[in-house]
Parts: structure tokens; C-alpha cells; sequence
């Protein structure tokens, strides 16, 4: 590792498995002091040993994402303990169900919602000022293709990760003038309990671990990363322009 985040404090949401973990522990390893979110504690506890095992430092913030005044609290105790936020990771979501339309019960839509979107949104709100403050501050906000092949069966995912992606285009339009950076990826199919669920007849061995993905994900938290507003793709490996309507 090049140590590109010495001293930097980074975010991260969904860190207590899959592709969160790994770029937890990738931030860790370039110097960063990591922030690490999640609902599941054991998860957050063993990627604590890891990473100061390897000689890194963390914090860990036990938080559902449903629990709106705690997202919104969270920017205030970064801002007193660090008085800045340099890298958000927003990674954390929810499959859903796929199902027809029709079929989808409210409370799944509602639950899928809260978590891929409003709580986007409440995040980026709560954290926004924190990252205008940093020198060279950097938001990542994970997305997915299904967002744009809005597949049969896949609506509610897709709608959820397609307005994710409108919040990050607009957000970066309103700091395009600033330092910080913002955008949207998408990991392609990763080997993780999330895809697992969505494709139980998938040969896992075919797919990329969630650490070769997370090792393609981390530099885009680094200063010399100068594209804002755009979809990072990892399987491309770069990024790729919104194709605005005419």
C-alpha cells in the first residue's frame, strides 16, 4: 500500500460484510482512520481486529439504517471528535425481493426504500458539511447496473439504486466548484451473501471476490481522483459518463 490516506478519516457504511468489509480494510491500509457502520456487531468486531492487526486504527458505529436520528446525529459526533469527514463510502443496502410488480408487499418496497434511499440522502445531508471541510474530500456512493437494466422481476432494487445514483449526480452538480469529489460505482456481479440471494444457482467461483472488487474501489477515495457526477463501472475500470436527456 502507498499510504495515499495517511491521517485522512473515512465513512463507511455496510462494513460488517461483503464488499464494505473489504474496502474498510483497504482505506485502513492506505493510513486512513476508518469509521466503520453496520447493524451487525460481530461483523464490525472482527473487521476491528483485522484491521488493528494490521497496524490500522477504527471506529465502530453499531447503527441500523432505518434508525433516522441516529444517521442524523452521526455527522455531529464526527464533527466533534475529528471536525472534518474526508472519505464517505456509502455502502450499505438492500436487496429487496424480485418479484412482478404486482407481487411486491408494501412493507418489503417500503423497508428497501428507507434503506437504499432515504437513508442515503439522510447520510449525504447529515455528513455534506463535514466533507466541504476537508481538503481533498471524497464521497462513494455504491450503486449497481440493475439501475439501468431495470431487468423484469428486479423493479424494486433497480428503482432504489437508479435513485441513489440521481442524488449523487445532483449532489456533485451542487459541489462541482468545491474540492470534493463525488460518485457513484458499480461492482458488477461480486461474490457476496447479497448476490448469493439474487442468484442461488450461480457458481460463486465464477464471480470476483468482494476483496478483488473493494482493491478497485479504494483509489477512488484518493486526492488525485479529479471526475465528479459519473458512475465508476469496476469491471471497465473507469469511469463512465450519465447521458443527459437532450
Amino acid at each position: 500500500m502507498t499510504g495515499q490516506l495517511k491521517d485522512k478519516v473515512a465513512l463507511v457504511t455496510g462494513a460488517s460484510r461483503g464488499i464494505g468489509y473489504q474496502i474498510a480494510k483497504g482505506l485502513a491500509a492506505e493510513g486512513a482512520h476508518v469509521i466503520a457502520l453496520a447493524r451487525t456487531v460481530g461483523g464490525l468486531e472482527e473487521l476491528d481486529d483485522e484491521i488493528k492487526s494490521a497496524g490500522g486504527s477504527t471506529t465502530l458505529v453499531p447503527l441500523d439504517l432505518t434508525d433516522m436520528g441516529g444517521i442524523d446525529r452521526l455527522g455531529g459526533a464526527i464533527n466533534e471528535r475529528w471536525g472534518r469527514l474526508d472519505v464517505l463510502v456509502s455502502n450499505a443496502g438492500l436487496l429487496g425481493v424480485l418479484a412482478p410488480i404486482g407481487h411486491i408487499e408494501a412493507k418489503t418496497f417500503e423497508k428497501t426504500m428507507t434503506v437504499n434511499v432515504t437513508a442515503t440522502w439522510r447520510l449525504i445531508r447529515s455528513v455534506d458539511p463535514l466533507l466541504r471541510k476537508a481538503q481533498a474530500g471524497r464521497a462513494i456512493v455504491i450503486s449497481s447496473g440493475a439501475a439501468h437494466s431495470a431487468k423484469a422481476f428486479w423493479s424494486l432494487y433497480a428503482a432504489s439504486k437508479a435513485a441513489s445514483e440521481a442524488l449523487v449526480r445532483s449532489w456533485a452538480n451542487e459541489t462541482q466548484n468545491l474540492p470534493l469529489r463525488v460518485n457513484s460505482v458499480n461492482p458488477g456481479a461480486t461474490r457476496t451473501a447479497m448476490r448469493a440471494q439474487a442468484m442461488p444457482g450461480e457458481d460463486p467461483k465464477s464471480l470476483p471476490t468482494a476483496r478483488e472488487v473493494a482493491a478497485k474501489i479504494v483509489p477512488l477515495a484518493f486526492a488525485d481522483v479529479t471526475e465528479t457526477g459519473k458512475l465508476f463501472d469496476v469491471r471497465a475500470g473507469q469511469f463512465l459518463d450519465y447521458r443527459d436527456p437532450a
